[in-house]
């Protein structure tokens, strides 16, 4: 006569218990981002060493990109940061380094967003950069290779506004009179990956000016708004329009920021 173990209710529960228990043990032990690879038929996986021999300007700095915790989900594959992104690279070794044998991520949007859905959303948009429709690259503004792919951050929001600047190049400057959001970066003004407002701004009309100038009242309840009366000028609309704070980056000729 053979055994057979009968499962009650209490054995379930806690087995159940048990494997959820592993699962989330396993999730906590990765600290890498696992992913599908793009896809390029007949090739397979040769690792980042191989990768090196071609692109070591590119493989150098990658230890310490914020990508660099980008892997495969075989863990079998090893080393292989690199074709996360770019599809395995056996073909394209072997072509001696033929374009159409590997995936540029720079032309293809949609092997970023792989990760960054929430920027395909933003790229949607009203008002957006044109990646979506190939006029515009992640990588005129991200370098994936190297940091964490922010061009500027902290200390360095010179090097953020130049990001920018590079291709915005009237707002650059420099100008006698300095609009002091400028120092805060072009992105506190700015959704650089797309916004429901015109010109991609985080707020419309004078909400947005109103996040840094405050509005306040005095006794007799006149609207101010950096010691002006403001009554009738924020019914307007923009702080921007109709000869006022046209220059918002900067003037060289108002401190009010006026041509």
């Amino acid at each position: 006569m053979k055994f057979r173990p009968r499962l009650n209710k209490n054995a379930l529960l806690f087995g159940g218990a048990a494997a959820w228990g592993l699962l989330l043990i396993s999730c906590v032990m990765v600290n890498r981002t696992v992913l599908q690879a793009p896809l390029i038929p007949g090739a397979t996986f040769v690792g980042n060493k191989a990768c090196t021999e071609c692109h070591a300007e590119h493989v150098e700095g990658f230890a310490d990109a914020t990508h660099a915790n980008v892997a495969l989900g075989d863990a079998k594959l090893g080393s292989t940061g690199c074709e996360a992104c770019h599809g395995p690279g056996s073909l394209h070794v072997k072509s001696g380094g033929t374009k159409a044998t590997i995936i540029n991520a720079g032309a293809k949007p949609e092997t970023c967003f792989q990760c960054h859905l929430d920027k395909r959303g933003e790229f949607s948009l009203a008002n957006s950069h044109a990646v979506l429709a190939g006029k515009v690259s992640c990588n005129d503004c991200h370098d994936p290779h190297r940091g964490n792919a922010i061009s500027g951050s902290g200390a360095a929001l010179e090097a953020q506004n130049e990001t920018c600047t590079k291709c915005h190049t009237a707002q650059k400057g420099p100008f006698i009179f300095g609009h002091n959001a400028m120092k805060e970066g072009c992105v506190a003004c700015h959704s650089p990956h797309g916004s429901v407002n015109q010109k991609m701004l985080v707020a419309r009309d004078a909400n947005l000016c109103l996040r840094c100038h405050l509005q306040t009242t005095d006794r007799n309840g006149v609207i101010l708004v950096s010691g002006s009366d403001h009554r009738t000028r924020l019914q307007n609309g923009t702080c921007w329009i109709a000869g006022c704070h046209e220059a918002v980056h900067g003037s060289n000729s108002s401190k009010s920021l006026r041509y």
